[in-house]
Formats: C-alpha cells, structure tokens, sequence
C-alpha cells in the first residue's frame, strides 16, 4: 500500500505536526507500507520514507505568501488559479498511483489556499487517492484567524463538505469543532491523538527496547514487578495468586513479570520453579505470568532491569525473609508504588512508606489493596496511561493502522 504524507513543512523542522508525520511515517514504514512525504521545507529523515520536495507546498513560499497577504485581505487574486494549477500538476506525479493520502492541516489552515484548492479538484475527479484530512488547527475556529478568512471561495474550502474524505481529530475537543464545521456527524469524525516516544524519553536503549517488544506485555496493564530469583522463600507462588483475583475481579489485564532464574545453590529451585509454572497453569495465567528469564533465554541485564522499574506500575514483592531487600530502594527511586511483605528487614527500609501485607495473607485481601492504592493515586493512573495509551508505537497500531484498511 502506498501512504502518502502532505503538510507545509516536514523534519527536521521543529514542530508539532513534523513530529507526528515523523512517527506516523516512520513506524508505518518499518510496518511494511510504502511511504512517501511531501512537503515544500524539510529533508529526507529516513531511509525507508520517501521525500519528495515541493517548495511551492510551503507556506512560506514567496509567491504563497504574497497571494496569502492579498487572501487575508479579502481579495482573490487573479493569479491564484494559477498557483494551484501549478500546485496539483506537482502532485500528480507522486499522489497518482497512491493508495491513501493524509493531508495535515491543509483542509483546516488558510496558510495555503491555492494547496488546498489544488487537493480539492483531486477528490473531485479522482477515486485514487483516499483522503484523509488530519486536523491539529481550524482558521474558522481560531479567534486570531478570523479575520483572515472570508466567506465565499477559496475560504470556505475550509468549513464545507469534502467529498470522498475521511476527517481526523487530534482531541475530542478537535472533533467537534470539526463535525461542526464540515457538516459531518461526530461519529464520522476520528480522535488519534498525539504521542510520546516513551521509551526514548526514559532513555532506554534500542536494544533493551527490542527486548521489551519480544517479552509480549504490549496491552498488559498494570504491570507487577517482581525482581526476584526463584527460591521458595521469595513465595512468588501468593504473587501468582494475587495476580489471578485482580485478572478476575479489576484489573484484567494485569501482568505479573518475575525477572530471575532459579537460584543456583539449592537442587530444589528447579522443583519449586516447576511448581510456579503449573500453579500459572492452573490459574490459566498463561499469558499474564511472565517468568522473564526462562521467555528471554538468559538472565535480565542491568539495562533491562532499569527499564522495567522504569515501565512497572507497582512493585510486588511478598518474600517469606529477606536480610536486605534491595528491590525496596529501587523502586522508591522509580517512585513505584511498593506492595511487600510486613517483614522486619522491608519495613526498616521502606521507613513504613510501603504498602504492608502477611506474606501469609489471603490473595484476595491483597488484591484489593494493590486496586485501591493504584485507583486512589492520580498521578500512577495518569502516568500508566500516558506508557499504555499514548506511545507512537500503540497509536500508529490501534489508531492510525485500522484508517488505511477500512
């Protein structure tokens, strides 16, 4: 399938549209499609996307900026037909034999008309390609704009119906100035939101982030950690306990990762580790108990390690005894909630800011604290939805994907 990007400007202008073009393109690429950009500033930013510059899609370019000055006015020049003439026979070429074009701001702004015209007489005589208009700004609705736009041709171009055009909001808020504006029910109109690359921004490495993909927690959520070799006392068994009344009763998507092997000084790791794996059986947990070590083949690394605390949603960690308890500190510095055992050596750590339970509680009883606590803390539930909902990658695949193919 080939996508085709048209905005005013691309990366590596700075911008908030160039970002989403930036990631939209990008992963969508990696995905398989042929991509291609056009823009009138910007470079080539990947090798798998193609750009195409076309200095007359600018806003800024010289003679769209003189017709603008005469637009704002009030007054269609008479050389504006044929900028877009012009215009569209730069697009043809590259658009011609596309499958879906997505056109940011160019249906909203009046920061190119002639560009907007132009993409007006392709959905008008052409079936190919599908428009998608991407809508991050409206002039209509921008207080500072309105006296930049008239009623009549070309303005109303951007508060009319489009045929043939399916209409994107970047908010909810968006969406209903756009139904408003073009004439189409809020159900037609589309909310993807912007992004985050949350991995990058928590400087994680490219590779631990390759090992993150392979691991299947993608749409878990919350995720449990529990940094801890396999041995009996860390009675990772009431975790897995834990985990599977919060799967049934609140959280049905929770993920329990246990990040070590079996200890290596007692034969009876292997049994115990055996014993964990058919109570995951049992409790048909098989997609929610993540025994990391044995999944990745080798035990986790320092860097991996790192960045599961900083992904988590909370620390698990119900041990029987424990000398120390380092995973206590860890967490505090990744501001984990901590969910322990009432033990001496966890509570002189934590100083009593953890939330404490019996490692002989009753799974149930812990379930309902671990929902309590994550419910009652604002800034974990906006911090979790931000990692879940609002990573590039899961908007390019819930959100972006499922426009392409409908």
């Amino acid at each position: 399938m080939k996508l085709i990007f048209l905005h005013y400007a691309a990366p590596p202008i700075v911008g908030g549209v160039e970002r989403v073009i930036y990631y939209h393109a990008t992963l969508l690429a990696q995905d398989g499609y042929e991509v291609h950009v056009i823009a009138g500033r910007g470079e080539q930013f990947d090798e798998a996307v193609h750009f195409h510059r076309r200095e007359i899609v600018d806003s800024r370019h010289p003679e769209i900026l003189a017709l603008k000055d005469e637009l704002d006015r009030g007054h269609v020049p008479e050389t504006f037909e044929d900028a877009r003439k012009y215009i569209l026979a730069e697009l043809q070429p590259i658009i011609d034999d596309g499958d879906v074009l997505i056109a940011h701001n160019i249906l909203g702004l009046h920061k190119n008309l002639a560009l907007t015209a132009a993409l007006r007489h392709v959905v008008e005589t052409q079936t190919r390609p599908r428009l998608i208009a991407w809508h991050h700004d409206l002039a209509w609705k921008a207080s500072r704009y309105l006296s930049e736009v008239h009623a009549g041709y070309p303005w109303d171009l951007l508060r009319q119906p489009w045929p043939n055009t399916r209409h994107v909001a970047v908010s909810e808020a968006r969406q209903l100035d756009v139904a408003q504006l073009f004439g189409v029910p809020v159900s037609e109109v589309t909310v993807v939101p912007g992004g985050v690359d949350v991995l990058s921004r928590l400087s994680i490495e490219t590779s631990v982030q390759k090992t993150l993909r392979q691991v299947g927690l993608a749409g878990a959520e919350p995720w449990l950690l529990l940094p801890a070799r396999i041995t009996r006392r860390k009675n990772i068994e009431l975790a897995i306990r834990v985990t599977a009344v919060l799967q049934q009763e609140a959280l049905p998507k929770v993920a329990l990762i246990v990040t070590g092997p079996p200890g290596p000084h007692n034969p009876d790791n292997a049994n115990y580790f055996a014993e964990l794996k058919a109570l995951r059986n049992k409790l048909n947990l098989d997609g929610a108990v993540h025994f990391l070590a044995e999944d990745l083949g080798r035990p986790t690394d320092d860097e991996l390690m790192i960045a599961l605390y900083h992904l988590s949603d909370a620390l698990i960690y119900p041990s029987h005894e424990e000398g120390f308890g380092l995973p206590i500190l860890e967490a505090a510095l990744t501001r984990l909630p901590i969910f322990c055992s009432d033990i001496p050596s966890l509570r002189e750590l934590a100083s009593g800011r953890a939330n404490y339970f019996s490692p002989d509680e009753e799974p149930g009883k812990i379930a309902d604290l671990i929902t309590h606590v994550l419910k009652a803390d604002r800034a974990t539930m906006l911090r979790r939805q931000v990692v879940r909902r609002f990573d590039w990658q899961q908007i390019v695949k819930k959100h972006v994907e499922p426009l392409l193919n409908p």
